[in-house]
Formats: C-alpha cells, sequence, structure tokens
C-alpha cells in the first residue's frame, strides 16, 4: 500500500495570469487530500472518497462517471490503467476555489507511483484534469508540489520558475466563502481564456506589455483583459518584494487593487463576492482582501492583524490557513 497528500492552495495575489506567461504568487494550504492505494491483481480500480457517496469503479475503456471519476480516469490513461484500491479523504472544501481537483489529481498521481516530480508531474495532472474537460493553467499543481513550510510560492509562467517567498509571521491569512459555488466547467472561464488569447495575437506577451502596447487594441473588451494580466503581474512582483520587508500594508493594498481589476477589466467576480470583499476590507485591522482563484464565486482571501477577524460576525464559512509545505509521498 502507498500513501500520499497534497495540499490545497491559496491564491494570495495573480489571478488569470498563469495561462498568459505572467506571474503569481500562491501558498499551500493546511487543508489537504490524502490518497491510499492498495493494488490488486484485478482490472479495475475502486475508488472510495469521503466526499462522494458512492464507491466508484474505473474499468479501463469504461464509461464515463463522476468529474472525480473522470479525472481520475484521464490520469490512469497518462500513466497507465492499474487495479486495486484507492481511498480519498480530504479537508478542502469543493468548489471553493482552492484547488481541491488539483490536491486530488496530484496525492493522487504520487499514490498510484509516478516518478514524475516537480514541474513535469504538474503537467501530468494538468493533462489529467483536461481529458476530464477542464482547461486549467499550472498554477495550482505547481504551488501544491513546489511548497514549503512559512512560505509562499512566486512563480514566473514565462519561464516556470519558483522563487520561495517568506510569508512574515505576524501575517495571519483567511479564506471566507462567498456561499456562492464555482465551477471552472462554465464556459466564461474558456472564454477568459479565448479572450486572452486574441490579446496575445494582436500584441505579443502580455505580462510585458506596455501601455501603448494595450491601448493599440480596438477591441474594448480584450483591451480590458490585456490590461488587467499586464498590472496583475506587476503587483504579483510588488507584493513578493513586499512581503519579504514585510510590508503588510503595501501587499494588502496591492490585494485590494487586483480584486477590482479582476472584477472591472476581467469581470470574473460576482456581486455577492464584491460585496464580501468591501466588508472584510473595512474591518479594523484588515490589510486586504481579495476574490481568489479562477472566479464566478468561490473564496475571498484575507489579509491581516492575527485576530483581526476572530469576532468577525460571518455567516459563510471561513478557514484561518497557514503557509505549509507541499504533496509528498508518505509511504
Amino acid at each position: 500500500m502507498s500513501t500520499a497528500r497534497a495540499p490545497g492552495r491559496v491564491n494570495l495575489i495573480g489571478d488569470h495570469t498563469d495561462y498568459a506567461g505572467g506571474a503569481a504568487l500562491a501558498m499551500a494550504i493546511d487543508l489537504e487530500t490524502t490518497t491510499r492505494f492498495e493494488p490488486d491483481e484485478t482490472s479495475t480500480l475502486e475508488v472510495a472518497s469521503d466526499a462522494i457517496a458512492e464507491v466508484l469503479t474505473l474499468a479501463q475503456g469504461g464509461p464515463p462517471t463522476s468529474m472525480t471519476g473522470r479525472m481520475i480516469e484521464g490520469l490512469l490513461g497518462l500513466i497507465g490503467h492499474v487495479g486495486g484500491r484507492l481511498d480519498i479523504t480530504t479537508t478542502i472544501p469543493l468548489g471553493a476555489g482552492l484547488s481541491s481537483s488539483a490536491s486530488l489529481l496530484v496525492a493522487t498521481a504520487l499514490a498510484l507511483g509516478t516518478s514524475k516530480r516537480g514541474l513535469d508531474l504538474a503537467r501530468l495532472c494538468q493533462a489529467a484534469e483536461a481529458e476530464a474537460g477542464q482547461s486549467v493553467g499550472l498554477l495550482d499543481q505547481l504551488t501544491i508540489i513546489e511548497a514549503t513550510d512559512g512560505h509562499g510560492v512566486l512563480i514566473d509562467f514565462a519561464t516556470m520558475s519558483t522563487t520561495q517567498v517568506a510569508i512574515p509571521a505576524s501575517a495571519e491569512i483567511t479564506v471566507v466563502h462567498s456561499g456562492v459555488q464555482r465551477s471552472l466547467a462554465a464556459g466564461a472561464y474558456g472564454e477568459r481564456r479565448r479572450e486572452v488569447a486574441q490579446a496575445e495575437a494582436l500584441i505579443g506577451p502580455l505580462a510585458t506589455a506596455g501601455p501603448a502596447q494595450i491601448d493599440s487594441i480596438d477591441d474594448a473588451t480584450i483591451r480590458r483583459r490585456a490590461s488587467h494580466v499586464a498590472r496583475e503581474t506587476t503587483r504579483v512582483r510588488q507584493a513578493a518584494r513586499a512581503l519579504e520587508d514585510g510590508e503588510l500594508e503595501v501587499v494588502g493594498k496591492l490585494m485590494d487593487e487586483s480584486h477590482v481589476s479582476l472584477s472591472e477589466l476581467f469581470e470574473v467576480s460576482l456581486p455577492a463576492v464584491d460585496e464580501l470583499v468591501a466588508d472584510l476590507r473595512s474591518r479594523a485591522g484588515v490589510y486586504g482582501a481579495r476574490m481568489t482563484g479562477g472566479g464566478f464565486g468561490g473564496c475571498v482571501v484575507v489579509l491581516s492583524r492575527p485576530g483581526a477577524l476572530l469576532d468577525a460576525t460571518i455567516t459563510t464559512p471561513m478557514w484561518r490557513v497557514r503557509p505549509c509545505g507541499g504533496a509528498s509521498l508518505l509511504g
């Protein structure tokens, strides 16, 4: 039997920049998926998860199943079908934008015995998710794989390089659910990716595009998308420097600006999320708040002084999270 764990992740700043060659600053969190694989001589894989009510039986060439089943089927198609039983447990809330899918795939790939690590493992899990019908970037997988305890991961998607960024102990990070479930299967995510691709076809790499290049785009919608990617990438690098210098007020201001950009330029927020961000930002001791993840619901991430939200009246689920180490094979 082999056992693996993979954390979830929260993106501190830098959304919808990964597939545009920009940058992001994320961290692995102390909510995680654990997978235990017991091989046998059969040709089927039984999958049991505490997140689904039934035991899935995956046979090579079998019919499509649930999203969990389709993702694991996609992974098996890439690494080779195996027989046995896979037990999955998770503390990551589903549909919250905290990378439950990437966490599941990374932990499963490790438990099933893949030899891939680092960027190769990230790309394997990205491809498995694509096989299940979900087109995603590499932000989630790389953060989950490369994270180290007490640090965020600064990812440069132009070079696919990662840098560890220390997160001060004086920073409290809280994830608050908006109350709106989200799904990357929704067409709006794919539409944003197509719009980014259109902008790149017009002016080249968006992460390094200057104001004059962006202003040269005639289509107002495509121009807004390009502007978000360019400005967001700049904010990410500024936030990483500010964190290293312990300037949490600066980081908070950049997070606030990021949310406005995601809401107004990239249009992936929702009124309920905007209202939650405004409410959280107004509380004493809060440095900044923003939507996190792909958007269209899910969670808000809050940077604050310790205890700032301790007595807050918040009706939706919330989790105080800490930066933890990346995925690992436990045995």
